[in-house]
């Protein structure tokens, strides 16, 4: 059985022990303050009266803890509630006093009239005390639960703010990327319209794994490479045997959690600043590995220097200002933004130059394996290929 205190509860026996043990307490004070040995009441006596006294608030505890409830004191300029609780505190303590009476008049000889007078003298100003230390109890109790509610609201916001600022950097990449692709399309209709319609068909496959299959912030990186793959169909549909991939995967690393949509728009940029910028062919490699907890991402581009605006990893990815410091653009930035928001300070991207010429775009990741379940389910009824199985696709070298 549970004893309820406005919105808590307590086991009977361990209530029933709390004021026990202060009626003890105060039973061994006025025993010790009775005076001389001739003088001093009994002690079964002295322990009775404290038990009628102090069982009484426990009693009306409860009582007193839904009136706190009901009318609080509110810090305001005139106390907002403060006279109400001055009225209720005298009339609880008054009703005390009535009860402690009627219950004693059972163990004395003397009537309810003395009984009354006598709890009145004695124990008056320590019920008027008691019921306003139950009061501060019920307050203190109520603000930790109020501070608790909001700082959980606050963490909820705190969620749903980081939420729909990743959604704002996510949703920032698929029109930028579906409009490229659009572009290029229609400058092959009037060259080729048998690879148009091909990049149209991927094009629809894509978007269609956009849209079904991976509305998450993250998913394994094993679905990253089934959206890049059909990315890097597109392009190679497009730009032929000018453009090369080769690919290095760690076999530990396929099934660890990236964000969705990571490596798309920085080899996007990359084969845009590189192949779609200069002539001649050009080669993009994709390499990821694992070093203890943390999953390194690598996008290098062979083909672009730090001089193009935004060689590998958005628009204007790491090109030079008028002082000659390096900048970030777009894409870069909002890589960079999405990666704050879900990992804080354990993700980190930067560029890099790679030797004889070309730029790297290195992505650093906390490792933490998805769920297998969610990684295997877009190949379970073989609707998505595994990149790296796919037969129809160029030899891709792998780690």
């Amino acid at each position: 059985m549970k004893i309820r205190l406005g919105s808590h509860e307590i086991g009977l026996f361990h209530y029933l022990a709390l004021w026990t043990a202060i009626a003890v307490l105060f039973a061994l004070q006025n025993r010790l303050n009775g005076g001389s040995p001739n003088t001093r009441w009994p002690l079964w006596d002295v322990l009775r009266w404290s038990l009628i006294v102090w069982y009484t608030w426990a009693a009306l505890a409860p009582i007193v803890f839904r009136l706190a409830e009901r009318y609080p004191v509110r810090a305001t300029l005139r106390f907002y509630g403060l006279r109400t609780q001055l009225l209720i505190s005298l009339g609880m303590t008054w009703l005390a006093m009535m009860i402690g009476a009627m219950v004693s008049t059972l163990f004395e000889p003397s009537g309810f009239d003395e009984q009354l007078r006598y709890f009145i003298e004695q124990h008056f100003a320590i019920g008027l005390l008691t019921y306003w230390l139950l009061f501060a109890v019920q307050q203190a109790i109520h603000f930790h639960a109020e501070k608790a509610r909001r700082e959980l609201e606050a963490s909820r916001l705190a969620t749903d703010l980081a939420q729909s600022r990743l959604l704002a950097l996510k949703s920032q990449l698929q029109p930028h990327f579906l409009f490229n692709t659009l572009h290029a399309i229609v400058t092959l209709l009037d060259e080729d319209k048998v690879s148009a319609e091909d990049m149209l068909l991927r094009l629809s496959e894509l978007l269609r794994a956009f849209l079904e299959d991976y509305d998450g912030q993250e998913i394994s990186l094993r679905q990253e490479l089934v959206l890049l793959d059909l990315y890097l169909g597109i392009q190679r549909t497009r730009f032929k045997d000018r453009l090369t991939t080769r690919i290095y995967i760690a076999p530990d690393t396929l099934d660890c959690a990236v964000p969705s949509l990571i490596l798309q728009p920085i080899v996007e940029n990359a084969i845009h600043h590189g192949i779609g910028k200069r002539v001649g062919a050009d080669c993009i490699e994709i390499e990821s590995r694992r070093e203890g907890g943390t999953l390194y991402l690598d996008v290098r581009n062979r083909n672009s220097t730090l001089e193009d605006p935004g060689a590998v990893g958005g628009n204007g990815g790491m090109g030079r200002d008028a002082t000659g410091v390096p900048s970030h653009g777009i894409g870069l930035s909002n890589t960079r933004l999405r990666l704050q928001e879900l990992y804080g300070d354990a993700a980190q991207v930067r560029l890099d130059i790679t030797w004889p010429q070309g730029v790297a775009c290195r992505i650093q990741l906390p490792f933490r394996r998805f769920e297998a379940e969610e990684t295997a389910a877009s190949f379970a009824d073989g609707t998505h290929a595994d990149p790296l199985d796919d037969d129809d696709a160029p030899e891709l070298p792998r780690a």
